[in-house]
């Protein structure tokens, strides 16, 4: 064990050295939360980021901090499979002598990796000097073990690149004035999507294999499914469904599978955050439940390595989706008139490029909202 932390750990010996592109919005959000005493945890899409960010803040930690202060843990390896994270924290006092009540900096990543994590996270918070702060590609990491953590945490989903990082990734310093380079990188940005190191080399197989990654084993390993051609198809349909409605009946039949299935399948893929659903607005509670999904994807580029670079205005919505994601959209839906996203004080209409019919631009006037946008081109993306 003694080594593995040691391999895990270069600080330790003055060998620590990251070359990495800083998202500063999401570091800037870790720093600021240093001082309180709240678990700290990453979750996302797999490779979305979330290691890297953990290696900015230890790198922005051992500016002001003795490097045997920080504890980075990677509890996918192999050589720490057989210790709890006691095991391991008891290896590092004893290699640095730390006393219990000796305040340190702990960084577990990937800790659903370990059972019964959540039992010694809450040990470690409730009797512990430490600051913890974790990652995970699993949902269910906060809402299974929530019973355990309640009260105890912070969560910060690290999301695909914005185009303004998307743009820095790409190493592209333009001005808003040059309208037509930002449009010639804004379509590349529709094409690849927002998966750090994809942006930066475009290895279809890397995309590939991390598909294969969240399938088999978020899902169809954890779930434990026997019938993978299954959730291979659902994937495929729900890809090619990305920002339309969809009916779990229809799924159903066209995989043969119950309804419960389809359900319980999607919620997988959500749990994996490889998609997310977008309930119907309204006052109902019921009829909020009840009513038919609307489908995203967790990054646009996955979409495109599987259907093709296709649609454009439904990739283009997607888009919309993950930028505003967090003020918890709904769909409006009158009759058979369709806005794309209601919130609470605003009204959003995606138009990649194309003017709003007459019968939805009725819709649209007559909603009461204090932020109205059609978004209909880079302009949303750059303000």
């Amino acid at each position: 064990m003694e080594s593995e932390l040691y391999k895990q750990n270069p600080w330790w010996e003055g060998k620590f050295k990251i070359e990495s592109i800083l998202r500063e919005s999401y570091l800037k959000k870790l720093i600021d939360n240093l001082g309180n005493k709240e678990i700290l945890f990453l979750t996302g899409l797999r490779r979305i980021g979330k290691t890297t960010i953990m290696k900015q803040l230890i790198k922005h930690l051992l500016n002001k901090n003795n490097p045997s202060n920080i504890l980075y843990v990677s509890l996918d390896s192999f050589n720490l499979s057989k210790f709890s994270i006691h095991d391991i924290i008891e290896k590092y006092r004893e290699i640095h002598k730390k006393k219990i009540g000796d305040k340190f900096y702990l960084f577990l990543d990937e800790v659903a990796e370990k059972n019964n994590f959540e039992q010694e996270l809450k040990s470690l918070y409730d009797s512990e000097n430490i600051k913890i702060i974790c990652s995970s590609s699993k949902a269910t990491l906060m809402m299974d073990k929530r019973a355990y953590l309640t009260g105890r945490t912070k969560t910060l989903e690290i999301m695909p690149l914005t185009f303004q990082e998307f743009l820095i990734f790409k190493k592209a310093n333009i001005k808003k004035a040059d309208k037509a380079i930002l449009n010639s990188y804004f379509k590349d940005y529709l094409r690849i999507g927002g998966i750090p190191y994809y942006v930066l080399t475009q290895d279809r197989e890397y995309l590939n294999e991390l598909i294969q990654n969240i399938i088999y084993k978020d899902i169809i390993a954890q779930y434990k499914i026997s019938n993978e051609k299954v959730i291979k198809e659902m994937f495929n349909l729900l890809c090619e469904r990305v920002g339309k409605i969809i009916s779990y009946n229809k799924i159903a039949h066209i995989l043969g599978i119950s309804v419960d299935s389809v359900k319980r399948y999607i919620g997988y893929f959500e749990k994996s955050y490889l998609f997310y659903t977008v309930d119907r607005h309204s006052k109902s509670l019921n009829e909020r439940v009840t009513s038919p999904k609307k489908i995203y994807i967790g990054d646009i580029g996955i979409k495109n390595l599987i259907t093709g670079f296709k649609d454009l205005g439904s990739s283009y919505e997607n888009l919309v989706f993950l930028k505003i994601k967090n003020k918890e959209p709904f769909y409006y839906k009158e009759d058979v008139i369709e806005i794309d996203f209601i919130g609470k004080d605003f009204l959003i209409e995606a138009k990649y490029n194309k003017e709003i019919e007459n019968k939805q631009k009725k819709v649209f006037d007559k909603i009461k909202k204090k932020n109205k946008i059609i978004a209909d081109g880079i302009n949303f993306f750059i303000k």
